[in-house]
């Protein structure tokens, strides 16, 4: 699992990126500030910053030491969170309480700081808020005197809204701004104006206390609907980090005892009984049950478990009582490697956000000159000093790029998160904004269309067999009893379900390349066509058969048909007489066909991509639903890679699926790289080259992917539009003065949420 977010975190045990997390950031300005500072540390490579997570993910080429990259933060104008210490034991408890109060009091919560600013602020904005309902207002009836204005405004600007003076200023040292800075100039400007007109007028006529005091305790506000919204972008991350139990139960000889499972090492024994879910990854040892690793694997059918059989921690186990070995632990695991990716992902950032960084770097400069301007402009122009300095703090508040700043980011986080919960783990944020702009999707068959080993797919007595169907499949099983060769798996596990005594065989000869002979010496089953004793059994290719001397002329039309269809086929004789033949297959995935229908339906071309022969690559097509010409068979992996350049090269934007090594070139040359992990050999190689994984081996994945990245692109564009929208009416708006200092701070408050709300609603889908 992944270490506290106060640690300096290494997400692999060759590690090349570390996670800090960075606290006091404002705005999309922040981001580029702070990833500039980690920039110029000797040996960072890179650095990365999301503003919604608070996460920065900075990639090395040598050891760099976490003081060097918190120095740079600090530098920078921000901090990271370090551990809480426990108490020295030395201190009394009288003054450990004092501490413990002052910590209190100088570290409010948000909600708390909004919850006090709110009260200290509502008697100055009664009168303006009991105007529609009287004249008491205007009378100046609710108006308190100036004194008692300055001590509830006091507080709220110096107190409440130190935050903002203390970043606004490390950001101005250096040599930036951001919307700290504007907050405490805008609010600052209209306290001070207050002040002068106080002492100015002797106490009489309108303060602008209220305004000050409203645009903070609007921002806090703002600030912490954005807290609260966050903790639900990554609410799909926290949900798989809960997956496993914080103790297992560790057997020890005859006894167990319950320990932390931060204490487990692999090859230790645990005990999982019925509903519990499994501490570690393991396998095993004893115990038969089922598993349910929906919330891990995104399959909602219960998995058989047994002796054997692979476990992953997070899983919840069925109605067994199992013993399990623990194979992996801690970040090595299934889960924490699941987890890792998610939070990458959400770490990561796309080409339109690198973009916003930009943009926003040069924003809050320019909206200073702007407050100028706008200053001189109404104070010069209009005489009115007082107006003028109001209107310069409107522009200041209302130009706060928070929304922008959190409209790429909130979209990305929700759809990593959704992507994750369907089975579908983004390891970069490009490739979920790339995704939706898909062209063409080309498909490995082996593994990836279909399920990667070899099925019994068809069967047929010959023309004078005198056994039944049942029987030749049993013993063309026994005669490949201990065999390794995937057809002969595939004849032992079609064999299963069937039920009789088995004969006693003889002599048995594998021949290379071939098939198998045996000699019946005693027959166990009991029907009336039994077999005589001393029958010799083969079981082998068409080619041997015929050199052994049986005749095939009866099956050959069978032959030729399977054959057609891209099947291999096996012939069971006696003697020289033909009983059965046996066509194997690789079994098209259940999910094929309507993938690729739903493809073509969203207007995207597929095709397949095969090394094997193109009887076989045609069939599987014609099956799925994938056109003739839109094969391409017995293709090496550097031919997987040409045909994905030549289609680049006419302007396609290419998707590649593949599960093998032999798909990594084609992978790596793709401009969307989805892998099927389908736990086989290879598959790592595949997911180490894709930017896109996918935990079923589910083709509708492959759909969800792409429907997720459009709508995860629709988002990110609403936000946008919205939160340009916001500076763009209301900067205007404010510098002619139509918006006061109050409506600035709401209007600034309500982009913020809106763009995370509208992230949000892609959990709905």
């Amino acid at each position: 699992m992944s270490t506290p977010p106060t640690a300096l975190d290494r997400p692999t045990a060759a590690a090349t990126v570390y996670r800090l997390p960075i606290e006091g950031m404002s705005c999309a300005a922040c981001v580029s500030r702070v990833e500039k500072s980690l920039r110029k540390v000797d040996g960072v490579t890179a650095a990365s910053v999301n503003f919604a997570s608070e996460m920065a993910s900075i990639a090395v080429e040598a050891r760099v030491s976490r003081d060097a990259l918190v120095a740079a933060v600090t530098a920078a104008g921000y901090s990271v969170p370090e551990p809480k210490v426990a108490m020295q034991s030395g201190v009394s408890g009288k003054t450990a309480r004092n501490r413990s109060w002052i910590n209190a009091f100088m570290h409010l919560g948000e909600g708390q700081r909004v919850g006090i600013a709110a009260v200290l602020t509502f008697p100055l904005v009664l009168p303006m808020l009991a105007m529609p309902f009287g004249n008491a207002a205007n009378d100046g009836g609710l108006m308190l005197p100036a004194l008692w204005q300055w001590l509830l405004a006091t507080p709220v600007q110096f107190w409440l809204g130190a935050r903002f003076y203390r970043h606004g200023w490390a950001a101005l040292r250096a040599g930036s701004a951001n919307m700290d800075v504007l907050v405490a100039l805008g609010t600052s400007a209209a306290y001070g104006l207050s002040l002068y007109l106080w002492f100015a007028h002797q106490g009489h006529g309108h303060l602008y206390f209220e305004s000050s005091a409203v645009v903070i305790t609007l921002v806090l506000l703002g600030k912490w609907l954005e807290a609260r919204a966050k903790r639900e972008t990554v609410s799909a991350l926290r949900a798989l980090e809960a997956l496993v139990p914080a103790t297992a139960r560790l057997v020890i000889g005859d006894t167990e005892r319950d320990v932390s499972v931060d204490s487990l090492v692999v090859g230790d024994l645990i005990r999982v009984r019925a509903a519990e879910r499994f501490a570690a990854d393991g396998v095993i040892t004893a115990g038969t049950s089922s598993a349910d690793e929906s919330l891990i694997t995104g399959e909602s059918r219960p998995v058989d478990k047994t002796v054997g059989s692979a476990v992953t921690g997070g899983a919840l186990n069925g109605d067994g009582l199992l013993d399990v070995r623990v194979s992996a632990v801690g970040r090595a695991t299934t889960l924490a490697r699941i987890t890792e990716l998610v939070e990458n992902a959400q770490a990561s950032k796309a080409p339109i956000e690198r973009l916003v960084d930009r943009i926003s770097a040069v924003f809050v400069p320019l909206v200073l000159v702007v407050a100028l301007v706008t200053l001189l402009g109404w104070g010069l122009t209009e005489g009115n000093w007082e107006i003028s300095i109001i209107n310069a703090v409107s522009v200041l508040v209302i130009a706060c790029p928070c929304a922008l700043g959190l409209a790429t980011p909130a979209a990305l986080m929700v759809g990593t998160g959704l992507a994750a919960r369907k089975g579908v783990l983004i390891k970069d944020a490009a490739a979920l904004e790339s995704a939706h702009r898909v062209t063409l999707i080309a498909f490995d068959k082996t593994g990836t269309l279909t399920e990667g080993r070899p099925q019994l797919l068809a069967s047929g007595l010959g023309p004078t067999a005198t056994i039944s169907l049942e029987v030749a499949l049993r013993q063309a099983s026994q005669l490949q009893t201990g065999s390794d060769h995937p057809l002969a798996e595939a004849v032992r596990t079609a064999a299963k379900s069937g039920t009789g005594r088995t004969h006693e065989l003889v002599n048995v000869r594998s021949v290379a390349g071939a098939g198998v002979e045996a000699d019946v010496s005693s027959e166990g089953d009991a029907s009336p066509q039994a077999l005589q004793p001393l029958v010799r059994l083969r079981l082998g290719s068409e080619k041997w058969l015929r050199s052994n001397g049986v005749d095939l002329s009866a099956i050959v039309s069978e032959i030729t048909t399977q054959r057609a269809a891209g099947r291999s086929v096996s012939i069971l004789a006696h003697d020289q007489q033909v009983v059965a033949w046996f066509a194997f297959g690789d079994g098209v995935k259940p999910s094929a066909k309507q993938a690729i229908s739903r493809l073509n339906a969203m207007g995207i071309r597929t095709l397949m991509l095969s090394g094997d022969n193109r009887e076989t690559a045609l069939a599987i097509a014609s099956e799925v639903g994938i056109g003739i010409s839109e094969v391409i068979a017995e293709a090496s992996p550097a031919d997987k890679l040409d045909t994905i350049a030549r289609w680049q090269a006419t302007g396609a934007v290419v998707a590649m699926v593949g599960d093998g090594v032999n798909d990594t070139p084609a992978l790596a040359k793709a401009d969307v790289a989805m892998a099927m992990a389908n736990r086989t050999h290879g598959t790592d190689a595949a997911v180490g080259a894709a930017a896109i994984a996918l935990l079923r081996g589910d083709l509708q994945t492959v759909v969800d992917a792409v429907e997720i990245s459009r709508r995860t692109t629709r988002k990110i564009r609403q936000n946008l539009f919205w939160a340009f929208s916001f500076n763009v009416v209301g900067i205007p708006l404010a510098a002619m003065g139509f918006l006061s200092p109050m409506l600035a701070g709401a209007a600034m408050a309500l982009s913020s949420v809106s763009v995370i709300s509208n992230a949000l609603l892609l959990k709905r889908g």
